[in-house]
């Protein structure tokens, strides 16, 4: 990548300390994001994207703790900041909407005074104006009488509505990343291309970076300029969105496309791919998708591949790219 860089994740390790073992949630993670660029994550259920990026917010609780790595904020060193330090930044510099809004906002507070609060924790401003800047938020982000919806409560809204607010607590500290988990995925079709399109013009309105998690190949065709695809707690392959579509290399990626149904298409039977994700506390000794792999050779099962490059700027965790050297991570 060429573009100023504003998130740079390197080799982020992030634990959990059971009585059965230790878990590598999140194991080895390298994520670069850019200055006004949507970036996306991919992979099945329990693949590390949600612990990544719970990670970067520094909202792991015991029994989990990163264990390695580094998480630079434009520069800056965030990865062990006390939670006093890590309050300032946390909302005000890089901010989270979670999968289902009515389990983050506080169910007995206006919605309207919840983001009030998030801007006079931030910022040194008088109430009449801070409630000023909520409204421009609700605005923005297209809730409809902003005035009437700041005294409601979460549950008179409806899920759209929600979502909404999340995405204006979220951006109304303008900060510089925005990390979206799954923000669409209780939301019908129609509103998930409205909140989708509205994350496309705040990042270009605003400057903010996104980092979108997501489990749906097709919302980040067309949303992401960038794909990080995940599994058992690695990246194993990356590249920019037209790339990675164009010329998708690892067979982890060729499946999850495989799976998407393809209306030109009929058949009597899904693609699906073979077995499930790993158990984290025995991953095999090789490449963490060698068992469900149908290009499998012998190395794989007791050799781990590096991220090898495909093109400059796509890497893939296989060793038929072992050839192109390592990508920088």
């Amino acid at each position: 990548m060429s573009e100023s860089i504003v998130l740079d994740i390197r080799n982020l390790k992030s634990h959990f300390f059971t009585a059965k073992g230790e878990v590598p949630a999140v194991d080895g993670v390298s994520i670069q994001v850019p200055a006004g660029k949507i970036i996306g994550i991919v992979g099945e259920s329990g693949c590390g994207k949600s612990m990544t990026a719970m990670s970067v917010m520094g909202l792991l609780r015991y029994p989990g703790k990163v264990v390695g790595g580094t998480i630079a904020l434009d520069g800056r060193d965030i990865t062990h900041l006390s939670p006093r330090e890590l309050s300032c930044v946390r909302g005000n510099e890089i901010s989270m909407i979670f999968q289902e809004p009515m389990t983050s906002l506080n169910p007995v507070y206006p919605v309207g005074k919840q983001v009030l609060e998030a801007i006079l924790l931030h910022q040194k401003v008088a109430k009449t104006e801070a409630k000023k800047q909520v409204l421009d938020i609700f605005r923005a982000v297209g809730i409809p009488e902003p005035e009437k919806r700041y005294y409601n409560y979460p549950h008179q809204l409806s899920g759209g509505l929600r979502q909404r607010v999340m995405i204006g607590m979220a951006m109304v500290c303008r900060p510089k990343v925005m990390i979206a988990d799954e923000p669409t995925t209780a939301l019908d079709v129609t509103i998930e291309a409205q909140i989708l399109r509205l994350m496309k013009q705040l990042c270009s309105e605003q400057g903010t970076s996104i980092i979108l998690i997501t489990h749906n190949m097709g919302v980040v065709a067309e949303v992401c300029d960038y794909v990080y695809v995940m599994y058992a707690g690695k990246v194993m392959e990356q590249a920019e969105t037209f790339e990675l579509f164009e010329r998708t290399s690892h067979p982890y990626t060729q499946g999850l496309l495989k799976s998407i149904p393809k209306l030109d298409e009929k058949t009597d039977r899904l693609y699906t791919i073979d077995g499930v994700v790993p158990n984290l506390l025995h991953l095999p000794k090789g490449c963490s998708f060698c068992t469900r792999c149908s290009q499998a050779e012998k190395r794989c099962f007791t050799e781990r591949p590096g991220l090898y490059k495909v093109t400059e700027d796509h890497g893939a965790r296989c060793f038929r790219y072992e050839r192109g050297g390592q990508l920088d991570e």
